[in-house]
């Protein structure tokens, strides 16, 4: 088999700098799988496996370079002074017997994060009033009596019991609502002096997170002190851990422990191995964690796919003490028996491609509906109603708050950053729609009514990668146009327009960045050409962002492929936390 590998420049400077640290002229051979292990980390991955390009043929700068077989590759990297072993002196890069190559600091990450999860989860909380829970339990989560028929039940019997859990769920299986119903069980256990973190990958899932616990909490069985007691406070992950601008590090780390008992982090499925383990160091030992997420929905951008690692490990040892700190949650309380939305998700996620071809062409389910795509030339013409249907309504709202509450009740999603069907180019159709129609004046990029999306963390703006917002007069400046974002309080805050971090125009954006949010209704294209970034984890995440209705504009050949393609990222993290089990207490 033929692989092309494009070198990006960052690779190609890694490698020659650890080449340089041999002491001797290492050759091509050696510095191509150095290359090729950073090119790794940069596409998700936290190691390169040495397996999966063995025997290959990789052309690179138009020479064809044949790799040798596995044990010769494991060869080559044990005899060079810049590659250590787990256990070993530490060196620029690890090796492990099942051939995976590290960046050292990768390898670390996988291990401490591994040793403080299996730590946690052999933990079990000593504190807690069983007879007292199963009452409450029973309280808050009325309708079964049955605690281990009842998913959400039992998630939340876990999360009190242990000091770690993971609760994992697709959209609308009521993760949220039950750690709304987890916070109040913590407080009528401990009682409000207690302290209670909660987190998310990004400002967006904060808010909605803050949003849905003060919605949430004045439903349940409980006493009003404890209702008013339940925390709604909710920061980004680099907030409380607190990010040192302009430096990787953060204030809190094993070195200065966060001061909470118990942390919750909502959207687990977003955060990268680094971030993580740099929370997990964090935690006192007596602290309890519990990841909410969507095992299922796409990995970070950056490397890693710790929820789903984590969920595997679980699943595959009996032994394990992860395999009882892990619930799945099924049930959707959110689309109704027939939902299009729901029918078209199964049948994506379990990889039926053949249903979930038949869903398409049926086209007559609630709530969803399919186009072929046009051809590049009247994409703007097939797009011109549903964009101006689309966004009218938060383009005429009167107020920041009103505009960014609207914004959110449609949107555009694409698979791809550049071309004719990826978020350059659609954006540019979808701002022509909207200026001829007469609902925005983009004189220039300042306009009245453009949403944006920040695309780099900026600690001091307190502004992170995937955050939007919307550029609107601020009433309280004379009517000045400034970017409004929500904030973490549930209000909206101003930002100059010259003191935004870099960002980018959001009537469209990809997949990747709508993690964490939802919309009322979203038109999904996918381009009508193959793309390795097409897959099935992509499919999912962007048909679930859909709350009431999806368009989905697809080929079928090229929709059927993605159902079959799997994001496949290499890691250890599994084998760690499996290997050390023994370990764990």
């Amino acid at each position: 088999m033929t692989m092309e590998y494009q070198e990006r420049a960052i690779d190609r400077h890694f490698a020659a700098f650890i080449c340089s640290l041999t002491g001797g002229e290492p050759g091509d051979l050696f510095r191509l799988v150095v290359s090729l292990a950073g090119s790794a980390v940069g596409k998700g991955s936290s190691c390169l496996n040495l397996a999966d390009i063995a025997g290959e043929t990789v052309i690179l700068d138009n020479r064809e370079l044949l790799l040798p077989g596995f044990d010769a590759l494991m060869e080559l990297l044990k005899g060079s002074s810049v590659v250590s072993f787990p256990g070993g002196d530490q060196r620029p890069l690890v090796l492990d017997d099942a051939g995976r190559l590290y960046l050292c600091r990768y390898w670390h990450y996988e291990r401490e994060l591994a040793r403080i999860l299996l730590r946690k989860a052999s933990a079990l909380s000593g504190d807690i009033d069983e007879a007292r829970l199963r009452e409450a339990l029973m309280r808050l989560f009325p309708g079964d009596t049955d605690l281990e028929g009842d998913r959400q039940k039992k998630a939340a019997a876990v999360a009190l019991r242990r000091h770690f859990s993971v609760i994992s769920g697709g959209p609308g299986t009521g993760k949220t609502s039950t750690v709304v119903r987890i916070l109040a069980l913590l407080l009528e256990q401990q009682g409000e002096g207690k302290r209670i973190a909660l987190a998310a990958p990004t400002g967006k899932a904060a808010a909605r997170l803050k949003a849905s616990i003060q919605r949430l909490r004045s439903t349940l069985d409980c006493t009003e002190e404890i209702r008013a007691a339940i925390p709604d406070t909710v920061v980004t992950i680099h907030g409380l851990l607190g990010a040192i601008a302009g430096s990787s590090r953060f204030r809190h780390s094993s070195k200065n422990l966060l001061p909470f008992d118990t942390v919750i982090v909502d959207e687990a499925s977003m955060v990268a191995l680094p971030l993580m383990t740099a929370l997990v160091s964090a935690l006192r030992p007596e602290t309890r964690l519990v990841l909410l997420g969507d095992r299922d929905q796409l990995s970070s951008v950056e490397a890693g796919a710790v929820l789903l690692d984590i969920c595997r490990a679980g699943e595959r040892g009996t032994g394990s003490p992860l395999s009882g700190a892990i619930v799945q949650l099924e049930k959707n309380y959110r689309f109704h028996e027939g939902s299009g939305i729901a029918e078209i998700t199964r049948a994506v996620n379990t990889g039926r491609e053949e249903d979930a071809l038949n869903l398409l062409i049926c086209n007559f389910l609630s709530g969803f509906s399919w186009h072929e795509p046009p051809v590049p030339a009247e994409l703007g013409s097939f797009l011109y109603a549903r964009v101006i249907e689309g966004y009218r309504a938060y383009l005429q709202a009167v107020s920041p708050e009103e505009a960014l509450e609207k914004f959110d009740g449609f949107r555009i999603l694409c698979a791809l950053r550049e071309g004719s069907f990826g978020v350059s180019g659609l954006n540019r159709i979808a701002e022509s729609i909207l200026t001829r129609a007469g609902l925005i004046a983009p004189v220039d990029n300042r306009y009245r009514g453009r949403p944006v999306l920040v695309t780099v963390n900026d600690y001091s703006m307190r502004l992170f990668n995937g955050d939007t917002g919307i550029f609107f007069p601020d009433p309280e400046n004379g009517g000045e146009i400034r970017a409004f974002f929500p904030s973490p309080d549930g209000g909206v805050r101003s930002i100059p327009p010259e003191r935004l971090p870099r960002h980018e125009t959001a009537f469209a954006m990809t997949v990747h960045k709508s993690q964490g949010s939802e919309f009322d209704r979203v038109l999904f294209l996918l381009p009508p050409f193959k793309n390795q970034i097409l897959t099935r984890e992509l499919l999912y995440t962007g048909i679930t962002r859909a709350k009431h209705s999806l368009e989905l504009i697809a080929d079928e050949k090229i929709f059927t492929a993605a159902v079959r393609s799997r994001i496949e990222r290499n890691s250890g993290l599994c084998t760690q936390l499996e290997m050390n089990m023994l370990d764990a207490g």
